[in-house]
């Protein structure tokens, strides 16, 4: 049995960037007490999840390889966006992170690997372990990478994107959208009419 799925990135999608004071950018939380989903996030995952898409967590988090934070505090942080999903009745059907770097600085952490985005690693191994039918699926990100990712993977891509920042050359997304809430009304206005399942 086939289905559609919506892999989403989660930084800058599902939760809000922090400023980083060690780099001067904004990063990933690096702290669960830092983490907040962004307004609109919970009820737009549950229309998705309300009508039937699976959805996917897909996110590199390299800040280990990167010797920024340790392992526990990127579970803690998971757990911290697990917890605030389950309260809002959404459940993932898979949460896929890569923890590697091509430029890390943790031993077996580092280097290059098949899972971290661009590539469509996880992407394929959701079709070929619980049936998702690609073609079907959306991937969701902020980043070049999330497209490339998609477009790897034979699904449509959103592009979220706060306004001030263009598109890279040669990875323009499907569809661009302000926030996740504005993604799920494209992904619906693209549905199949009434009548299928």
């Amino acid at each position: 049995m086939t289905g559609a799925a919506v892999f989403l990135d989660r930084d800058g999608v599902l939760n809000s960037l922090v400023l980083n004071p060690g780099t001067g950018r904004l990063e990933s939380p690096l702290s669960r007490e830092q983490f907040r989903l962004i307004d609109g996030v919970a009820p737009a995952l549950f229309r998705l999840q309300s009508a039937g898409y699976a959805l996917v967590l897909v996110s590199n988090q390299p800040n280990f390889a990167l010797g920024k934070s340790s392992l526990e505090t990127l579970s803690q942080i998971h757990q911290e966006l697990v917890a605030e999903l389950l309260y809002a009745g959404v459940h993932f059907t898979r949460y896929c992170y890569c923890l590697h770097h091509p430029k890390g600085v943790t031993p077996g952490y580092s280097g290059l690997c098949i899972c971290r985005k661009p590539s469509p690693w996880f992407l394929l191994r959701a079709r070929d372990d619980l049936g998702v039918s690609l073609a079907q699926s959306w991937m969701i990100g902020d980043q070049p990478t999330d497209v490339q990712c998609g477009r790897a993977a034979g699904v449509r891509t959103i592009r979220i994107a706060s306004g001030c920042e263009g598109a890279a050359a040669g990875v323009a997304a499907d569809h661009t959208a302000g926030h996740l809430a504005e993604a799920v009304e494209i992904i619906f206005a693209q549905r199949p009419s009434a009548g299928c399942h």
